[in-house]
């Protein structure tokens, strides 16, 4: 009869693990040594299911992009409710939570990385491309429902909310700027845009 505990998903360890050290530690302290040492399994883990250590980023990555889904839902939800402001805030607040902003530096400074999850089918700077995306489709709902004006240009309010609030947050040392902070910015991004 078998005895001990059952080993969790081994993959999953070594996420979990690479997101610790990119609170901790930032993208550059993010290496195969250092994730396989924080998950406490053998240097070979990460090689038995990933060919190399840019794969296994490439992974960390697609399953941040693949978790947008739920985000989007919820603001596409929220159309209609509430403020586009107050909504936009929200968004980007969950949006922009620490692990994410610290994957956002390591796509940025990986260009293997990046070429990897645009072979794959994202496009720009993954992550912030499919985020701009769904602030989008969010934008282009409230402009059909008349609460931003008919000719508010979705396709640059998405990213400049998306530009100016990744300024906002990419400064891992001063820490997240508080949500009054967030909101002035959506505020000012939006003010031309708003329905008269």
């Amino acid at each position: 009869m078998p005895t001990g505990t059952a080993l969790r998903d081994p993959r999953q360890q070594l996420f979990e693990a690479a997101e610790r050290i990119l609170l901790r530690a930032g993208p550059n302290a993010l290496t195969s040594r250092a994730v396989t040492a924080e998950a406490g399994v053998a240097k070979g883990v990460l090689h038995r299911y990933f060919p190399d250590f840019d794969a296994f980023l490439a992974e960390l990555v697609r399953g941040r992009i693949r978790g947008l889904g739920a985000l989007g839902t919820a603001l596409n939800e929220s159309a209609g409710t509430g403020t586009v402001t107050g909504n936009l805030t929200a968004a980007l607040v969950d949006l922009f939570d620490p692990v994410a902003t610290s994957v956002v530096g390591l796509v940025i400074a990986r260009d293997e990385l990046r070429a990897r999850l645009r072979a794959s089918g994202s496009t720009g700077i993954p992550l912030m491309t499919e985020a701009a995306a769904l602030l989008a489709t969010y934008l282009t709902t409230e402009r059909d429902l008349g609460r931003l004006a008919p000719d508010a240009d979705v396709d640059v309010l998405a990213p400049t909310l998306l530009g100016a609030a990744h300024l906002l947050y990419a400064d891992r040392e001063s820490g997240a700027p508080d949500r009054e902070t967030v909101r002035r910015t959506v505020t000012a991004v939006v003010a031309g845009a708003a329905s008269v």
